[in-house]
């Protein structure tokens, strides 16, 4: 969605629309996949961290394809398929949810339904690093999140969120491909057209925060007595009245860690392969300060502005399923973009499993006019006015009045964001008419009512329903919470559902015993193997 606005530019995504929505390919609209990864924190029933190993019920998190942990032993990561239609997507974290509060049941524990953390430990130190066993893939998963320990802290590292993984049909890209006489191959056309998506996405993102922003307070001894330039809510919580996503502020990110400065190009793949190319190879002076190893002990992978490319902190990103032991980089060189990953939706707090259908179906209308519309490229100057936009929003998204940065003038938020919405009703009614239903229009028109009444919003509901509750942030998610463990013990799965479940996580412990069994040379030698990194543009 670019930031001019006049009729040519309107008419390349109505024209994509409807050379889309003709003919005997017109159902490949229907047919991208949506994906879901959720992070949250195991807590005890008072709402602390959980202390606990990751249950033995719930499998390997080396090796389970659904569920993982991300920073923390506490922190789980649920992980859907990836499905046709949004519905079977949520289905299924609907079911990997039960099942996992089954398991936590047992141990008087249930999930934090929150981005921003309930009650940590009392000090950094005490947050527990997740464990991957002893194979050298699961010491180097470990000794990667001791890195990043060092260098963002363990209290940052808690925050969780969704990831929305979206991709199109290739039979899309083909139509257009041939639609617009492209001399690119079709894997750089498709890679193309991902990034253009991307761009579109980085300009507008803003109003994903807006719309579904859910974390506006916090736990004050989050903070660990840092400056901070927030509000007093009550006497442990801390907030600022307009915010949408203090989640997605700049409060946890130091600006100050060696990717602050990095400018990720999404205007050519080989830019942005370079771009992150660069950074897993480029020494970072004080993280050599740091050094990899303490005591003997590793303690980062290496020294440079990023570990890895997953390090890179970003709204969205371009991804590539890798094969066994392939590095995401080479995965996108060798066979380009084959999906992206959404990374700003904050949990929703009002909703058991963290997102509704409702706003997933927007997700889908957003996505496809950020893919289709027209996409100007994203120079340095454009590129820090998307994130001083999604900044501001962050923290004073429902404040009347509101104006943001476009192309360096001035423009009501409100007024940018009923042009955005103009655009995507037409991706809505595209979708609706080729399903023969309206679900998109709805979802859609149930966000637009959130541009009149900023009431409407997650983090206004969240502040509004601590106050008529007399809720501190804790006593407010412990309550959500609690109300959604309830909800799925209510609704225990079928025994030959909960018998898949166990014989997965069966599975992939015997597939981490395996690993571990077969291991052959040293972890010096693996992480020397995994170091040696370099970039190949392949032809497919």
């Amino acid at each position: 969605m670019p930031h001019t606005t006049s009729s040519s530019t309107n008419d390349v995504l109505q024209q994509r629309l409807s050379v889309l929505s003709a003919g005997p390919q017109r159902d490949a609209l229907t047919r991208g996949l949506r994906g879901i990864e959720k992070e949250s924190l195991r807590v005890t029933r008072d709402g602390r961290l959980a202390t606990t190993s990751h249950p033995v019920a719930l499998g390997s998190a080396l090796t389970h394809p659904s569920l993982t942990t991300d920073y923390s032993e506490a922190l789980l990561e649920i992980i859907t398929s990836a499905e046709p239609d949004a519905s079977i997507t949520l289905d299924r974290l609907d079911e990997l949810h039960r099942y996992v509060y089954a398991v936590l049941d047992r141990q008087n524990e249930f999930l934090w339904n929150q981005s921003m953390p309930g009650l940590l430990p009392d000090t950094d130190e005490g947050i527990p690093i997740a464990h991957y066993g002893t194979s050298n893939i699961g010491r180097l998963k470990y000794v990667y999140r001791v890195g990043l320990a060092l260098r963002y802290g363990r209290t940052m590292q808690c925050i969780a969120g969704i990831h929305y993984n979206y991709s199109l049909d290739d039979e899309v890209w083909r139509v257009l491909h041939a639609d617009q006489q492209s001399t690119a191959t079709q894997t750089d056309y498709r890679s193309e057209r991902y990034l253009a998506l991307i761009r579109n996405f980085r300009r507008t993102n803003w109003l994903l925060m807006y719309l579904f922003g859910a974390s506006p307070a916090l736990d004050a001894r989050f903070l660990r007595g840092r400056p901070n330039t927030l509000d007093t809510f009550d006497a442990d919580t801390l907030y600022l009245p307009y915010a949408t996503s203090l989640r997605m502020s700049d409060l946890g990110y130091s600006n100050t860690t060696g990717q602050s400065a990095l400018h990720a190009d999404y205007d050519t793949l080989p830019g942005y392969l370079d771009a992150l190319a660069q950074a897993v190879s480029q020494p970072y002076p004080p993280y050599e300060a740091i050094g990899t190893h303490r005591d003997g002990e590793w303690v980062q992978i290496n020294t440079n502005v990023l570990q890895i490319e997953n390090e890179f902190y970003s709204t969205i990103r371009p991804k590539r399923v890798t094969y066994p032991g392939e590095r995401p980089l080479h995965a996108l060189g060798a066979r380009g973009v084959q999906y992206v990953e959404v990374r700003c939706m904050d949990i929703d707090p009002f909703e058991p499993i963290g997102l509704s259908l409702e706003t997933a179906r927007f997700l889908d209308a957003y996505l496809l006019a950020c893919a289709l519309d027209d996409s100007p490229s994203l120079p340095a100057p454009a590129y820090a006015e998307a994130n001083e936009n999604f900044s501001v929003v962050t923290k004073e998204g429902r404040r009347p009045g509101l104006e943001l940065k476009r192309d360096g003038r001035s423009v009501p938020m409100h007024e940018w964001a009923d042009e955005l919405f103009g655009k995507i009703d037409r991706t809505a009614a595209a979708l609706d008419t080729l399903r023969g239903d309206d679900v998109h229009t709805r979802a859609v028109a149930a966000q637009r009512a959130k541009l009149a009444d900023a009431s409407l919003t997650p983090s206004a509901r969240v502040l509004q329903t601590m106050r008529d509750n007399g809720q501190s942030f804790l006593q407010f998610g412990l309550a959500q919470s609690e109300r959604h463990a309830a909800d799925f013990l209510s609704r225990p799965l079928d025994a030959e559902t909960t018998q898949h479940f166990e014989a997965l996580a069966r599975q992939s412990l015997d597939e981490q015993a395996k690993l571990e069994r077969d291991e052959v040379g040293s972890f010096d030698a693996f992480v020397a193997a995994y170091r040696a990194y370099t970039l190949n543009r392949f032809s497919v």
